[in-house]
């Protein structure tokens, strides 16, 4: 019998992105609209699903804003405040690592550890080289992997394919993950974390995806585990 395989999205789940994506989002609307937005705002779009991807997001809310700008220099002035130059002096060099000292390394002795996130392959690498270079994490499958961002459950339907016959848990942190996971057949496990601005919404909205529990973070995730 294949080890069961233990997938965890990146952002909001292995990292805490308040102070970057989040932030990224917040700089590049008020750069071309001179305008703030709040976190809340963000969560608000987010826990409405369809808006995995932080560049649309942020497209989103430019336009909104009244200015018409193109897709590709929203996406630069993102990536030039998210991840700076290779990594340096960039936001992503505020980010955190969520989970406690040993938990990862335990639950890999039970679990096969995966990841599927929509960020692309230069930044998972740079923050799992920060964080979690003694780590394996396989496969790990990123926005650059698949034709379809989430809530399509591409992603996780090709981990599948390289795990036949093992039984697969996604954790995320938003509707879209959950969607996702519904559409490939992979049971689901929230996070909604407390300082999250609609934490009490998105907590109730991943119950009603279909989650199997709902976690502060995933330092409680041996409690829900089989």
């Amino acid at each position: 019998m294949p080890a069961p395989v233990l997938i965890f999205d990146m952002d909001g789940v292995l990292v805490d992105v308040s102070e970057s994506y989040r932030e990224a989002i917040r700089q590049t609307v008020r750069n071309f609209t001179g305008r703030d937005i709040s976190r809340a705002a963000i969560q608000d779009l987010k826990n409405q699903g369809g808006w995995n991807n932080d560049w649309e997001v942020s497209h989103h809310f430019v336009r909104g804003c009244g200015v018409e700008v193109q897709y590709g220099e929203v996406v630069d002035y993102f990536q030039r405040v998210f991840f700076g130059e290779d990594g340096s002096q960039g936001l992503i060099r505020r980010e955190r690592w969520v989970a406690e000292a040993g938990l990862l390394e335990r639950l890999s002795q039970r679990f096969r550890l995966a990841i599927f996130t929509g960020r692309i392959r230069q930044e998972v690498e740079f923050t799992l080289g920060r964080f979690a270079a003694g780590l394996r994490f396989d496969p790990v499958v990123t926005t650059d992997d698949i034709a379809r961002s989430k809530p399509a459950p591409d992603g996780l339907v090709r981990i599948a394919e390289l795990a036949p016959g093992a039984k697969l848990w996604y954790v995320g942190d938003t509707v879209d993950d959950a969607r996702c996971a519904r559409a490939a057949g992979v049971a689901f496990i929230g996070v909604a974390a407390p300082l999250n601005p609609r934490v009490r919404e998105l907590a109730a909205l991943l119950g009603q995806e279909g989650a199997a529990a709902v976690l502060d973070d995933i330092n409680q995730l041996e409690a829900v585990l089989p």
